[in-house]
């Protein structure tokens, strides 16, 4: 059984030999260690990371990508455009969207360029991407050749629309801004959610059939609890959900969401949106242990993730890190992905870690 047939098996919750696994995107100074310990030589001129959005921390280094998970008996991989930073081709080169009017990002609550905003016509009046300057090319390369390595392919635009809309206002604006000008809050998430929509729709008529798995993103939680409260989650956030999820299915794909932290209060809302797999279950984050998860949801959705990298991955020794991963698989069972707790490992998680890591994945 190769990984596209593994994760298919897992994802039917039908009879598997294993659990999954998955390396994750390991940030690109933690990609340069392994493929060091592994022989690999970096062949690949390294890309621009990608600075467009906070949750992307690491560039696709194509070749060497595919190349680390197949020596680390990975069974998916995750090919989104936007972890390509030229995926956006404007004429004049501006980004795909220009949060701070071409300011430098300095933290997550600096004002982005709505921060003020009280009127809808500054919404409409802003020049918001276009998908037509999207080049997908190196994305089909990347997926045609994971998925001739045998691995399931995650792919689909990001759509971290969330984070994209908090960038916009600075993310107290935004929290604030609910309250005070929601009229503004959903004028700027329609017009992020329209482009998102759009470029998610040109990537799948061009992949659709070579990918597994629509992968998208957004993180709802913080260490303790979710970051908004219920009534704003469903009046600013869901809608979107339901509209990427419907997308996807349109297509005959299965839904995984990235979410870090502690979200186990939405996990039913969003198994009832049709959300087939939540990664990456960050051990440490209130309510997110195995135990809990098992107990109340593992037969209802897929799990992804859940090996802390937080304290184990990182500062652990690769004993540590084995029992971890084969008591989480315990508790879990097998229609289960064992993964990184946050999928951009750092140079701080060894290579030996790594290795422990995945041979207490994927040996019995």
């Amino acid at each position: 059984m190769n990984g596209k047939e593994r994760i298919k098996v897992i994802f039917d919750k039908k009879p598997v030999d294993r659990p999954g696994f998955w390396l994750g995107n390991p940030a690109d100074d933690a990609k340069e260690i392994y493929a060091e310990a592994l022989g690999i030589s970096i062949n690949t001129p390294k890309q621009e990371s990608s600075t467009s959005n906070s949750i992307l921390k690491a560039s696709k280094l194509f070749d060497l990508d595919v190349l680390l998970h197949e020596k680390l008996g990975s069974d998916l991989f995750w090919a989104s455009p936007e972890l390509d930073p030229k995926v956006y081709q404007h004429p004049e080169g501006k980004p795909m969207f220009d949060i701070f009017g071409g300011k430098p990002r300095e933290s997550l609550t600096q004002p982005g360029i709505f921060a003020e905003c009280e009127d809808i016509k500054e919404v409409e009046a802003f020049e918001w991407p276009n998908p037509d300057y999207l080049k997908f090319d190196e994305t089909l390369k990347i997926v045609g050749k994971a998925s001739s390595k045998g691995m399931a392919v995650f792919g689909g635009m990001w759509m971290p629309f969330f984070h994209t809309v908090a960038d916009f206002f600075g993310m107290e604006n935004y929290f604030m801004k609910m309250f005070t000008s929601p009229h503004v809050v959903k004028a700027v998430t329609e017009k992020v959610l329209e482009f998102y929509l759009e470029a998610n729709r040109k990537c799948l008529n061009l992949m659709g059939d070579k990918i597994d798995a629509q992968f998208f993103g957004n993180d709802l939680g913080s260490q303790k609890g979710l970051l908004i409260g219920a009534d704003q989650l469903k009046e600013f956030v869901y809608p979107g959900f339901i509209k990427i999820i419907d997308q996807a299915k349109s297509y005959n794909l299965k839904v995984v969401m990235h979410s870090c932290g502690a979200v186990s209060d939405i996990i039913p809302d969003l198994i009832g949106f049709g959300i087939d797999a939540l990664h990456p279950l960050q051990a440490k984050a209130k309510g997110m242990d195995a135990g809990n998860l098992a107990k109340n949801f593992k037969d209802d959705i897929v799990f992804i993730g859940g090996i802390d990298t937080q304290e184990i991955l990182p500062f652990g020794t690769p004993k540590q890190v084995k029992d971890e991963v084969e008591r989480v698989k315990s508790i879990l069972g097998e229609h289960f992905i064992v993964s990184p707790s946050h999928e951009a490992l750092l140079a701080n998680v060894s290579f030996e870690n790594v290795i422990a890591m995945r041979n207490a994945a994927i040996m019995e």
